[in-house]
């Protein structure tokens, strides 16, 4: 069954009391590297490990995901500035433990490529973001895959 999670804002990314930050860099471009985070959501399923599904919502302004394991997320886009910036929170989902919680990516230039930095900003109650944090060498490696996944496709485009 789906709870509704507590609304945040872009703020959050600072005040989170849990959050992990990830980065990689990969050789597409800026502009390629939004497009496949923005505009081609559907095609997450393809790059971004655990992601069975992603579907663009409300003309691009949410999205609905769901991971391999059944989890489900229903999301609000809270920034979209093409080829710099794109970030979601989730209203709804079936995990447990979940208080609160926004994704936020950036991208910059590096070289001929983008350095992607990925923040997971989280609440929820203190064994949650406990277990979060043992979790983070897990959601470094599928950040990591995905990153060379991405690249990978891009490089097919």
């Amino acid at each position: 069954m789906a709870r509704r999670l507590r609304p945040v804002e872009l703020e959050f990314v600072e005040s989170a009391p849990l959050r992990l930050v990830f980065a990689a860099e990969v050789a597409a471009p800026p502009k390629a590297v939004y497009t496949a985070l923005a505009d081609d959501v559907a095609g997450w399923s393809s790059w971004f490990t655990g992601v069975a599904r992603a579907a663009s919502t409300h003309g691009g302004q949410g999205r609905e995901v769901r991971l391999s394991g059944g989890t489900r997320f229903t999301e609000t886009v809270l920034a979209a500035e093409p080829d710099e910036h794109y970030a979601y929170r989730v209203d709804t989902t079936n995990a447990p433990g979940l208080g609160a919680l926004l994704e936020d990516w950036r991208l910059t230039p590096a070289g001929g490529g983008t350095r992607l930095r990925w923040m997971f900003a989280a609440d929820g109650p203190a064994p949650f973001r406990w277990a979060l944090l043992l979790a983070r060498p897990g959601l470094g490696r599928a950040f990591r895959q995905s990153a060379r996944a991405l690249d990978h496709r891009l490089g097919r485009i």
